[in-house]
């Protein structure tokens, strides 16, 4: 199955709509867990949150398949660990190719009675129970966890630990990425009634049970990314409004604003929202992903398409997502002109020779951010994505939201 995308050549124009945010939403469902209760509004349609939901509602079952949902897989080890439950934690293939066990180790640490199934370090776990291990009751347990890996296993850490009887202290080892995901986990508990503390390389959590609170979820600022695309790639005089996103925002992808700011699109926030206008691009750009990796493939297609040079840092996460996002964005983008070099020390340069849009067909290859990044350069002449099923990840009504402003869906 695939879609071809053509576009009228007008300048875009109107409102479109985005889904909550997937990385709130997820944080919320298993917090209000443990809390016990709480109304959460505008909770994300994105599979990853749905299932989530569906998971969640069946404490008592004896297996669980986190399907390819990152953060489904690394907060409910967490959590059935913590709330003392036994079963089986599975996912996809590729999700059995995703590694755990930092977040493994620390949780036996704690106390969990966790088994890998089949290879060491990888999904499926078996979960067989929790036994607290602190020797001293008085002693707060402390954990060493390095920063470099995925934020999400530091995030499962930090939302049990007002759940353990002393609490933990996390300290964060190296380089940390992802640093406002971390930032966004702490609110989010510290609004259902957490003592949370950021001391820097030291996150202290003492133990307080959290309150039932009601919460409503921003939309997304990574599926607004793609809107950004549209108006840099769109004919002059382009621009969308896109509701329910906030100037303070949680989320990390805000750096979006930013970064597109030197590839052509100016924001203004308006009263429930952002309107985005075009402007000159920089003839030169450069960013560090460490924080906002999931923003990485949209920016290289627009630099590459705007043939805008980009040095991109901080992409090494990006290896171990639902696929080799590196390796998959130098693949798709040779199709049509474009280059993402190594150039060494964690370098990445975009480059374009002749960048031309003509009928190519993109392969999305199991990654819903794949097809997003690449579907704006529809703006620029007819295109194919592959797979276009798999944007139900994380905005599912994508493809619809598309044909809403003015793109031809087939």
């Amino acid at each position: 199955m695939s879609t071809t995308l053509t576009w009228s050549g007008q300048p875009l124009s109107g409102t479109a709509q985005l889904p909550a945010s997937k990385s709130e939403s997820n944080r919320a469902l298993i917090i209000r867990a443990l809390a016990g209760g709480g109304q959460l509004d505008n909770l994300s349609d994105a599979n990853d949150t749905q299932l989530m939901q569906r998971l969640l509602a069946n404490p008592a079952a004896t297996e669980f398949d986190a399907e390819d949902a990152g953060t489904v897989m690394r907060f409910l080890t967490a959590y059935l660990a913590a709330t003392d439950s036994h079963g089986l934690l599975t996912g996809t293939a590729r999700m059995q190719e995703r590694p755990i066990k930092v977040l493994v180790d620390a949780l036996r640490e704690l106390g969990a009675t966790i088994s890998y199934e089949n290879q060491e370090g990888y999904p499926p776990l078996r979960l067989e129970g929790w036994q607290t291990t602190t020797t001293n009751e008085e002693e707060i347990p402390e954990l060493a966890v390095r920063g470099d890996i995925s934020s999400q296993y530091i995030s499962a850490l930090l939302m049990i630990a007002p759940t353990l009887p002393h609490g933990l202290l996390l300290r964060l080892t190296g380089k940390v990425g992802s640093r406002p995901y971390i930032r966004m986990t702490q609110a989010l508990m510290q609004h259902f009634g957490a003592d949370c503390r950021d001391l820097g390389s030291v996150l202290q959590v003492r133990p307080q049970a959290y309150q039932p609170a009601d919460y409503t979820i921003e939309s997304d600022w990574s599926a607004a990314s793609y809107w950004y695309a549209m108006v840099a790639l769109g004919p002059q005089g382009s621009e969308v409004t896109l509701p329910g996103l906030r100037e303070y925002s949680l989320q990390g992808d805000q750096a979006i604003v930013g970064i597109m700011a030197q590839l052509g699109v100016a924001t203004e926030y308006v009263a429930d929202g952002v309107r985005l206008t075009q402007i000159p691009p920089a003839t030169a750009a450069a960013q560090d992903f460490t924080d906002c990796p999931d923003l990485a493939q949209t920016v290289a297609v627009v630099a590459a398409a705007l043939d805008v040079p980009f040095d991109m840092t901080g992409m090494e996460s990006l290896r171990i997502k639902e696929t080799d996002r590196i390796a998959a964005l130098q693949t798709e983008l040779a199709k049509f002109g474009g280059a993402l070099t190594d150039v060494g020390d964690g370098r990445f340069r975009v480059s374009s020779t002749d960048f031309k849009v003509g009928g190519q067909s993109v392969a999305t290859y199991h990654d819903h951010r794949m097809a997003m990044a690449f579907a704006p350069l529809a703006m620029r002449g007819a295109l194919t994505v592959e797979a276009p099923q798999v944007v139900r990840k994380s905005y599912p009504q994508f493809w619809v939201e598309l044909q809403k402003a003015g793109f031809e869906v087939q």
